[in-house]
């Protein structure tokens, strides 16, 4: 299914060899995101990311850098999260070494040209701007502020506009130098490929990878007594909502019976919370459930849309749900159908390349191993009716609830009944 391959400066290498596809995906992952940043630089990661696009001395403009892929009709991007930044390319088989060149050259040699950082702050303050206009995903930063407060785990990855304005070259080139190390790198090659040649080749390509340790992050500090709110004040005419609490973080030995409460509760059309709040009640067009799994920290978290009328409403339902599941087990039907879920849309989910990548080189990354699908599925298959019953009574309590909301609510007793509805779970 994958090897593993260790070269002596530390960079590491995961080969997904797959002889059914005519593609072929190069990813290199950066053990660093938004967690590792301090409050000055905030966004740095992210900013990081996108000058790496902007040139090198093989491709000395961003046009270059697009069109070197572009022209054999490659599919690529970068992406930064709390934990890590990836760069990837995803060509034809007969296109390795291009992909593996192009990744590479933006990864070890990108000039971040200083006329494009002027132009990058501008662009990025966009991006900012694009969230805070989509409550949707906005909702979603909220959320993580309104669990972690002023820590790297509270802040937004793109930054705020101040530390984007202030971002400077140097800040760029200091950071990429302390955390694009060869021990802080991990790179896999997934897809149709002969995996002796693949392997030398990307230590040839990144053999003049700076050599450096692993950098740790600050720890998480998670302090929770009562019921938490917060809301963003808003003139819209949906209020959309993050209702949920705090969980289990990715070495939990539970953590499996936590991600099947979450499609029980709302990961699938035929889930409670879909069926109550969208076909019974007619609340919501979206509802679903989502786990945030990350190796410091976890939450469980409902997310909809309602209308503003209705939101106290779609609130007692969620929660009502939340003590329902917690006082009785779930139905051996209901198990049952959670987990074959669960399993089905992780097969169909790696048919490409990327998505195996993503799926063998993201473990490898947060957790340092790494499980196939046949050994997640036997760990699923594992939990059972007591376990979910187990973890809803561990997480579902008054003191851990949290909701972030954004709305057309500025009065203090428009507050006061949102507080007051946590407070009555």
């Amino acid at each position: 299914m994958y090897n593993k391959t260790k070269l002596k400066n530390g960079l590491r290498i995961i080969t997904v060899p797959d002889r059914n596809t005519q593609a072929i995906t190069v990813l290199v992952l950066a053990k660093v995101g938004s967690k590792y940043e301090k409050k000055e630089i905030n966004g740095i990661s992210h900013f990081l990311e996108h000058m790496l696009f902007k040139g090198t001395k093989k491709r000395p403009t961003a046009l270059s850098i697009a069109e070197t892929l572009d022209m054999v009709g490659g599919s690529y991007n970068a992406f930064t999260s709390e934990e890590y930044t990836g760069y990837f390319a995803k060509v034809e088989k007969s296109r390795f070494d291009l992909a593996l060149d192009w990744v590479s050259d933006i990864y070890l040699n990108s000039f971040l040209p200083e006329k494009e950082l002027k132009k990058e702050k501008r662009v990025i303050i966009e991006e900012i701007n694009m969230y805070l206009d989509n409550p949707m995903i906005y909702v979603q930063n909220l959320w993580k502020k309104l669990l972690y407060g002023d820590q790297p785990a509270g802040w937004d990855v793109a930054g705020t506009k101040k530390a984007v304005k202030e971002m400077s070259r140097k800040k760029l080139l200091d950071y990429r130098k302390s955390f694009y190390t060869s021990q802080n790198t991990l790179i896999c090659v997934s897809g149709n490929f002969n995996e002796k040649e693949a392997i030398k080749k990307v230590k040839q390509s990144f053999s003049k990878i700076k050599k450096g340790r692993a950098v740790k992050k600050v720890a998480v500090i998670e302090k929770q007594s009562v019921p938490k709110r917060l809301i963003y004040f808003k003139k819209t005419d949906q209020t959309h909502l993050c209702l949920g609490v705090r969980a289990y973080n990715a070495f939990h030995p539970q953590k499996y019976a936590l991600q099947i409460l979450a499609n029980i509760l709302g990961g699938m059309m035929s889930s409670r919370l879909f069926v109550e709040i969208r076909e019974k009640l007619g609340l919501a067009y979206y509802v679903s459930a989502q786990l945030d799994i990350d190796p410091d920290t976890g939450s469980l978290i409902i997310i909809a849309g309602i209308d503003n009328k209705k939101a106290d409403k779609a609130i007692i339902a969620i929660l009502k749900e939340f003590k329902k599941i917690s006082e009785k087990k779930v139905s051996s039907i209901e198990l049952k159908k959670a987990k074959d879920f669960i399993k089905g849309k992780m097969a169909l989910s790696l048919e490409t390349s990327d998505a195996l990548a993503s799926f063998y080189s993201g473990q490898q990354l947060l957790t340092g191993e790494i499980l196939t699908t046949k050994e997640i599925f036997k760990e699923i298959d594992k939990v059972s009716e007591e376990d979910i019953l187990s973890v809803t009574k561990d997480i579902f309590k008054p003191e851990n609830l949290n909701l972030a909301l954004i709305g057309p609510f500025k009065e203090k007793k428009q507050k006061e009944r949102f507080d007051n509805l946590l407070k009555e779970f």
